[in-house]
């Protein structure tokens, strides 16, 4: 069962993400500053919001290595591309706890009638 949550918490984190990383080029991803609106938080969640909001900003030196490893590609082997490739996704899937780990915390602090609102301003689109 722990399985079905590990990808349940990174569809979720996934998709905040997105909001946070793509809400011009994603119109349907959640927006931060409307899920902030929507959950009308409380002076004293203010401080766990905006721990939440930093933590979901995309880190400006990840976004370096990953420029670079791509430039990197062409010239390696295919040995070496194997091992630049794990490297990149091990450092994606630590990012991805750091965010779940943020997620959670924040959660923790909404009312069930917030963390509703959360749920599905940050649920993944309908495929029609």
């Amino acid at each position: 069962m722990a399985p079905l949550r590990n990808l349940a918490l990174l569809a979720l984190v996934a998709s905040v993400f997105a909001g946070a990383a793509q809400a011009q080029t994603q119109p349907r991803a959640p927006d931060l500053h409307q899920l902030h609106d929507a959950l009308n938080l409380s002076a004293a969640q203010e401080p766990a919001w905006n721990t939440f909001q930093a933590a979901m900003q995309p880190d400006p030196n990840q976004e370096a290595r990953d420029r670079s490893a791509g430039q990197m590609m062409p010239g390696l082997h295919a040995p070496q591309r194997v091992d630049l490739t794990i490297a990149a996704m091990q450092a994606d899937l630590e990012d991805l706890q750091r965010r779940g780990a943020a997620v959670k915390a924040f959660y923790s602090t909404l009312s069930a009638a917030q963390q509703a609102v959360f749920d599905r301003q940050t649920a993944a689109p309908q495929r029609e």
